[in-house]
């Protein structure tokens, strides 16, 4: 699998202003968009981060998706429960 192959994302938790989390596609960022949501990413709690194929990234994002609304619903899923619901997006 060549990098291109693949997306680099991180799901982190807003330290600042409400606590919520988020998740941010590092590779997908464009020019006028990275620096505001890097920056918001380092300002928060790192929580899982990882890649994701190409191949089907559509499908994995909304299993993020998922993931991120069960975590701002308060059911504090484990790296390896992130882990095993996206085991077919994952290289």
């Amino acid at each position: 699998m060549f990098e291109s192959d693949k997306i680099l994302f991180e799901i982190y938790r807003d330290k600042k202003f409400n606590e919520k989390f988020h998740v941010i596609y590092y590779t997908e960022l464009t020019e006028s968009t990275k620096y505001t949501a890097i920056n918001q990413a380092m300002a928060g709690n790192s929580y899982f981060d990882g890649f994701i194929k190409s191949f089907k990234k559509d499908d994995a994002k909304q299993v993020i998706d998922d993931i991120i609304k069960q975590l701002n619903d308060g059911n504090m899923l484990s790296k390896d429960e992130i882990r095993a619901r996206l085991k077919d997006y994952i290289p």
